[in-house]
């Protein structure tokens, strides 16, 4: 705790108030942050951090309220301000060019170039370096960013941010896309940072962090600030009653699965990347009724390949795919949703919404086309509303409007709404790929409850996920995929961390595990 000086209060945001229309989203906060401290900002979704950090940023002007940087009163009415005032911005969605390499995303807006104009990049390729070897970001400066990992995407951003001089760092939902060890690497890259003097707030809901990474604590409950606390002395159980008003549980109950016959039979199936090798290669299972069969494995082992492929997103080189007994392979994603198979994708924003569309559009868009919501080729927006609406409150999505744009939802509001239209749609499959993630522990509690019940009522889930105490909490059995394969099943009520870690670094069998 020494490297905080408390006696440097570079952050002081008095008051702050952001409405957006007639919507409260900060409402009269106050937030204090010292040089060297690593301060979380904890809340569920849709509470207002990330809109408190966008007026810090100034991607937002609050609508009252004042801001103090070091002492100083600053307006900052943009985010060029804020980085001239050394602040810099992680976004939770990466804001990068995928075509270009790590250096020129880094250096983009500040070249710095030699005679008639010309980017000098490899004078930009030392200075990146250089800063990556101070702070211990170490990533190829000439990669390409579609050739590197979501991790090491992140430390790009962070390198930009620190290239244009931010001595405070705003992370927004940082360990949302990344996995358990990018996590863990993430959390030394920060303690790293702010030993080196760099005041960091990180915007999150995963209590685990908080405790691991994080000195104090702020906690937003519905644009409301509760309290400010430090970490060590508080517990997960109590930030999670603060921030969602009561107690939650952390034990996903259910009862003893009543498996059913075989709904889903996966054999032998190949499907290649998209650089042209097998990514999933001879993979086989069986999903019965009424189970949640759990998929665990280390990220890049074939799990998005596979989602892909038997929903219709990518081509099957080889191998079949069976639901109720009929062959679906290669089938069009719309066949396959026609015969019961629904997904919640691993990318919400890529995959799972049109972010142009309203929360209502989003959640028709498989059904648009059926009665009531279209007769005779046109829209009954009247049906259309009052449906959306229903599972707005089912769901808790915020704010609570069926016109608002699906792309100004924060993240864990967006999942919402594909959890509520894939769920509504009763299949007798669901895929459900990272379905909690950047939720809040009050949200996941409830989309935990919401798998359970499809499973009682007798259809199958289909699990994954990268965080394992999900996958061992809420799945029946396990499945553990390794290069491409599943590599062993196993009773959850048998498995433990050690074994499943020992299978999903290729180790074998769980009988060689043991």
């Amino acid at each position: 705790m020494n490297r905080i000086d408390f006696d440097n209060k570079v952050i002081e945001m008095k008051n702050i108030t952001k409405k957006f229309g007639d919507f409260v989203a900060n409402d009269n906060i106050d937030l204090t942050v010292h040089k060297g401290e690593i301060h979380a900002l904890l809340g569920e979704n849709g509470a207002g951090k990330s809109t408190l950090m966008n007026v810090l940023y100034g991607l937002y002007e609050p609508t009252s309220g004042e801001i103090y940087l070091n002492g100083n009163k600053v307006d900052i009415t943009n985010p060029s301000i804020a980085i001239k005032n050394g602040i810099g911005m992680v976004h939770q969605h990466f804001m990068l060019v995928e075509t270009f390499t790590v250096v020129e995303n880094i250096i983009l807006g500040m070249e710095t170039t030699k005679s008639l104009g010309v980017v000098d990049i490899e004078k930009a390729t030392k200075e990146v370096e250089e800063i990556s070897k101070k702070y211990g970001l170490y990533v190829d400066p000439n990669a390409k960013i579609h050739d590197i990992t979501v991790g090491m995407q992140q430390r790009v951003e962070i390198l930009k941010a620190l290239y244009r001089g931010a001595d405070i760092l705003i992370l927004d939902e940082p360990t949302a896309v990344l996995t358990p060890q990018e996590i863990e690497e993430l959390m030394q890259i920060m303690k790293s940072l702010s030993n080196q003097g760099k005041t960091i707030i990180i915007i999150t809901h995963k209590l685990r962090e908080i405790k691991q990474a994080a000195d104090y604590c702020t906690i937003i409950r519905r644009g409301k600030k509760i309290d400010t606390v430090k970490v060590d002395e508080v517990t997960e159980e109590d930030l999670a009653s603060m921030m969602v008003g009561r107690k939650v549980s952390f034990n996903v109950e259910k009862e003893e699965a009543s498996r059913g016959e075989v709904i889903l039979k996966v054999e032998n199936l190949v499907v290649k990347d998209n650089r042209k090798l097998n990514a999933v290669n001879g993979l086989s299972l069986e999903l019965h009724k009424g189970e949640i069969l759990g998929i665990a494995g280390v990220d890049g082992n074939g799990q998005s390949e596979f989602i892909e492929g038997i929903t219709g997103l990518r081509p099957i080189e080889s191998g079949t795919v069976k639901l109720n007994g009929k062959d679906i392979t290669n089938h069009s994603p719309k066949e396959i949703i026609d015969n019961g198979m629904n997904t919640i994708p691993e990318d919400r924003q890529k995959r799972g919404l049109i972010l142009d569309f309203t929360v209502a559009e989003n959640i028709i868009l498989e059904n648009y086309h059926k009665e009531p919501f279209s007769r005779k080729g046109r829209l009954n927006h009247k049906e259309v509303s009052n449906y959306a609406k229903e599972l707005i409150e089912k769901f808790d999505i915020r704010p609570r409007d069926d016109k608002h744009i699906a792309g100004e939802l924060s993240g864990g509001n967006q999942q919402k709404v594909i959890l509520a239209r894939e769920i509504s749609n009763d299949p007798d499959v669901l895929i459900a790929a990272q379905p909690t993630r950047g939720l809040d522990v009050g949200a996941i509690e409830y989309v935990h409850k919401y798998l359970i019940e499809q499973r009682d009522k007798g259809e199958a889930v289909l699990l994954i996920s990268f965080e394992l105490d999900e996958i061992m909490n809420v799945s029946d059995r396990i499945a553990v995929i390794f290069d491409g394969k599943i590599v062993d099943i196993l009773d959850a009520k048998e498995a433990d961390e050690k074994t499943l870690g020992y299978l999903m670094a290729g180790g074998g069998t769980i009988d060689e595990a043991k």
